[in-house]
């Protein structure tokens, strides 16, 4: 893919109608939030099974493994703000050149920093769900009741899931990403190495210009109107939020 600098960028959402942005564990790595399959990560530290885990079928006989996991990354997150680049993508959606945010983290660094146009792909812990009677619980609320209970119940005994994507279950609002990205004149891939599906089809389906910046390989075939910027996240876009502002 072609290289891309930051002046180049910017002149890029400065002219696009309709800027889309995907996003990806990148994003979020300058803010501190650790990569659990890592050496010092949460699932090897603790010895907790992914598959276990965030499997849908294990949670529905026994939430103590997710909820034993879930106290650890709050505990992670807790202190844990926004980056740069997330406070970035939300200026830009409140001065009206960012049209949607699709992000495949579930940290909720995007809500912290003030999106509001976001399609989280795998959820997230920004709310949760009674199972048995639908009652809606925000992260505050839930937030208490993971620290004060081993498996936390809704008043009326039912089960409660935090809005994540479990293995077994469909990822949220695939179809709606879908329908955003093959509208959009520019994608802006952030902190992804597309690799993992089926979010790594969405820039495929754009039929404008796309635009990644990822530390890393990314899995992206070269194509006109395809740009790539292999620098730190946070470093490119403070440039180009100063050209733009």
């Amino acid at each position: 893919m072609q290289a891309i600098n930051p002046e180049q960028c910017a002149e890029l959402i400065g002219h696009s109608r309709n800027t889309v942005a995907l996003t990806g564990a990148g994003i979020s790595t300058a803010a501190g939030i650790p990569d659990f399959r890592g050496p010092q990560g949460l699932y090897v530290t603790r010895r907790y099974d992914p598959e276990v885990v965030f499997d849908i079928d294990y949670f529905y006989r026994d939430q103590k493994p997710f909820y034993d996991f879930t106290r650890d990354f709050i505990g992670v997150i807790d202190g844990i703000q926004p980056t740069g680049t997330h406070r970035f993508l939300a200026e830009l959606e409140e001065r009206g050149h960012l049209s949607c945010v699709i992000t495949q983290n579930i940290d909720f660094l995007h809500e912290k920093a003030g999106s509001r146009k976001l399609i989280p792909l795998h959820g997230s812990y920004w709310q949760s769900r009674c199972l048995s009677c639908g009652e809606v619980f925000d992260f505050a609320c839930m937030r208490k009741a993971i620290m004060e209970s081993e498996s936390p119940r809704c008043a009326c005994g039912g089960i409660i899931k935090p809005d994540v994507v479990f293995f077994g279950e469909q990822v949220g609002r695939m179809e709606e990403a879908q329908a955003v990205a093959a509208r959009a004149e520019l994608m802006l891939v952030i902190g992804s190495s597309l690799a993992v599906y089926p979010a790594a089809h969405l820039p495929r389906l754009v039929p404008g210009k796309v635009v990644v910046v990822n530390l890393g390989g990314v899995s992206l075939e070269d194509a006109p109107g395809r740009f790539l910027a292999e620098e730190d996240i946070d470093r490119f876009f403070a440039v180009v939020a100063d050209l733009l502002r």
